[in-house]
């Protein structure tokens, strides 16, 4: 299965480090955020990556570029151009990095990237936030749902906003981003969708979380899985101190591999 990873917004609320790159490449300890996005789905057996890039998006491409290099322990031959790997530890990784356009908007970024996916179910995610989720459970239970998207709902702090989800529903009547109102049921990302949900998308300046959601609602086929653990996005600057902090104290419950 692969993972569609959206890596091209302009991250302006963390402007503090998003003026010299983009906000995936925003480091936790000293890896970038998009590491560990990738590292919890290998965790559980993703290792095919779709990367959507727009803005910076060369830094991406040189981060990847240069991997296996940075991971590995290296012997330089330079009077005879000869480079021999020692050993490394690199991810058993298939990263494709696609250019979706520096203004196209989330939905417009993930069509872009359909010739990619193929006609299989797949995974997607924002770039910026990490969970304990697991992964196999919410693709299981997209599986039995039988709808074509299923996000995965987050219940944090205030700060964001909220859809309709009764006690026992899986299915989402309704869908509004951020709605006024504060400790219901959010959209956290992590999705399981099938091919034909790009068939809601439009054109570049669909937004993903608007018209296609919600048309998804309507017609029954938007599904939501409860994730009650750990779950915490990279917005701004003081998220990025709590992750770290976690990070630094042994306490990050993301880190599941």
């Amino acid at each position: 299965m692969k993972a569609v990873i959206l890596a091209g917004g302009f991250g302006t609320r963390l402007s503090e480090e998003t003026g010299v790159r983009p906000k995936p490449m925003v480091e936790i300890g000293d890896r970038p955020i998009l590491w560990h996005i990738m590292k919890i789905y290998a965790a559980h057996g993703i290792n095919d990556f779709i990367i959507c890039l727009g803005y910076k998006g060369h830094m991406i491409k040189e981060y990847f570029a240069n991997y296996y290099l940075h991971r590995s322990d290296v012997t330089f031959d330079l009077r005879n151009n000869d480079m021999q790997v020692h050993q490394n530890d690199t991810e058993p990784w298939t990263v494709t990095l696609v250019d979706t356009g520096e203004s196209s908007m989330t939905g417009g970024r993930l069509k872009r990237v359909g010739k990619y996916i193929g006609d299989e179910t797949f995974c997607l995610t924002y770039g910026d936030g990490v969970s304990d989720l697991n992964i196999g459970e919410l693709i299981d239970f997209h599986k039995r749902q039988k709808t074509l998207a299923t996000l995965t709902a987050v219940k944090p702090p205030g700060r964001f906003g909220a859809f309709n989800l009764d006690k026992d529903q899986t299915q989402i009547p309704s869908f509004k981003e951020k709605p006024q109102g504060d400790g219901a049921w959010i959209n956290g990302g992590f999705f399981v969708l099938e091919p034909k949900v790009l068939d809601y998308i439009k054109d570049d300046s669909t937004v993903w979380e608007q018209e296609p959601m919600e048309r998804l609602a309507q017609d029954g086929m938007l599904s939501a899985y409860r994730h009650m653990g750990f779950w915490h996005p990279m917005d701004t600057l003081r998220d990025k101190t709590t992750l770290e902090q976690l990070l630094q104290k042994g306490e990050a419950p993301w880190k599941t591999w």
